[in-house]
């Protein structure tokens, strides 16, 4: 079995401790590093480019969830699965909408975290049943919200259909403060109002939507 080339991002130094252990005994495994932080982990997957990270989702300076958007946009080969405790679904689900592939549980034995780490390495995808389900409900109600999209988007503001569509450019707050003359706060309000209004429940969602509607 090929050594998998991998990255942990982990800021318990009682896991780091013990998965560098894991992947000392185990020759399946090449360890690349262990980032304590978003950032580092996004550091350290351009320095390295493995083939797979473990991810925590709640980290020091950036969240699992951010470093694994901003990952996978510049290296979308990079195979993302989140490392997490059982019941936390609702951030995996996040998570993997921003591009990590499934997850692993923190206290899985050991065989069954070095064969998912493999598995990703393979492009396969790691779900939990519960996750699973929440996957399928959710790209339903997405799917239904862009069915109604051209209803919803004729109850934004000219202000707010400006916003969006900055949004669905990739633009950041402080970004679309600027070009519009707005506070943060003020543009903070509008996207609050957008998700509101479009019944979606991330920037992300309400982006896609714009975009499918030709508002860029």
């Amino acid at each position: 079995m090929e050594a998998v080339k991998t990255i942990l991002a982990e800021d318990d130094t009682r896991l780091q401790k013990a998965f560098r252990e894991l992947a000392l005994a185990e020759a399946g495994i090449d360890l690349l590093g262990i980032a304590s932080d978003g950032e580092q982990a996004v550091q350290m997957a351009m320095q390295f480019e493995p083939q797979v990270i473990l991810m925590d989702i709640q980290m020091p300076r950036l969240d699992g969830i951010e470093a694994t958007r901003r990952i996978k946009r510049t290296l979308p080969s990079v195979q993302i699965v989140i490392w997490t405790i059982f019941g936390d679904d609702h951030h995996v689900f996040e998570a993997i909408k921003a591009g990590a592939m499934g997850y692993l549980l923190k206290d899985s034995p050991t065989q069954e975290i070095i064969e998912g780490i493999h598995a990703a390495a393979r492009g396969e995808s790691l779900l939990h049943p519960a996750v699973a389900q929440r996957v399928i409900h959710e790209f339903q109600r997405m799917r239904l919200a862009a069915e109604n999209a051209p209803e919803l988007l004729c109850e934004l503001t000219p202000r707010e259909t400006a916003v969006l569509r900055l949004l669905a450019e990739g633009k950041r707050n402080r970004e679309i403060a600027a070009q519009l003359f707005l506070t943060e706060k003020t543009v903070k309000n509008y996207i609050s109002s957008i998700l509101f209004k479009l019944q979606v429940n991330s920037r992300t969602e309400a982006a896609l939507l714009a975009v499918k509607r030709g508002l860029i």
